[in-house]
Order: structure tokens, then C-alpha cells, then sequence
């Protein structure tokens, strides 16, 4: 199996409503396609796609399960902003020799980790 990219990334919700306000006044995503009667709603990031989406019982929030990271440009920034809207911090932010990294929930539980990656002149051996 040759594997050409990632399609999407895709997060279960129970409410669209607080996934939208939380996807797109918190985190920012703008224009969002929506299908399924709007029970399935995708957002572009740079080359990638997000999705939230309503389809039942087989499929539904967790904090256990796959979750986004997000690279952000400035992580103060980020983390300011997100504690600023009083998101939850499951990791509060913290430094690898790689990266840094927080991981936060969203309206529904779902993990996501905010990301940094560090340039490579900052980079310790990474393991």
C-alpha cells in the first residue's frame, strides 16, 4: 500500500453549533464547506483538511482517541489566545528538544495539540 497524503483529519461532535463556534471564532477556521445537511463540515488548512462532523452513535467525541496538531505559527500567541477563551488544557505548554507542544479540548472533549516545531539550529537530538 503506497499512501499518497492524508485526505482529512476527521473529529466526531454531537453539536454542530458549539463545533462550529469553537473551530471558527476560537481556533479561527474560516469558510468551511458543509455536506450532509450540514451534519458534516470540512475547513481547509494550508494543503490539509479538517473535519467535524454529526453522524450518530457510531462515531462520537472522545479524549482517547486520534486527535489534530495544529502548527502555529507564534505558540505564545496561541496559547494566550486559547487561554484568553478559557479553553481547557489537558498539557499545559511545555518544550521537547524538538518542539513545543499543548494539548487542548474542544466543545465536545476531542484532543488537539498545539504545535511548534523548532527550527533546526534550536534543535536538540530529538528520540
Amino acid at each position: 500500500m503506497k499512501i499518497k497524503h492524508i485526505a482529512f483529519v476527521g473529529v466526531p461532535v454531537t453539536d454542530m453549533n458549539p463545533a462550529r463556534e469553537f473551530y471558527e471564532s476560537v481556533v479561527g477556521l474560516k469558510g468551511a464547506e458543509q455536506m450532509m445537511g450540514g451534519k458534516w463540515i470540512e475547513y481547509a488548512i494550508a494543503e490539509n483538511t479538517l473535519a467535524i462532523a454529526n453522524v450518530g452513535e457510531q462515531w462520537t467525541p472522545s479524549d482517547q482517541g486520534t486527535n489534530a496538531a495544529f502548527e502555529v505559527e507564534d505558540f505564545d500567541e496561541a496559547i494566550g489566545h486559547l487561554k484568553k477563551q478559557h479553553v481547557r488544557f489537558v498539557r499545559e505548554p511545555s518544550e521537547t528538544p524538538c518542539c513545543h507542544m499543548a494539548i487542548v479540548q474542544d466543545a465536545h472533549g476531542n484532543l488537539l495539540a498545539i504545535h511548534k516545531l523548532k527550527p533546526e539550529n534550536e534543535k536538540a537530538v530529538c528520540t
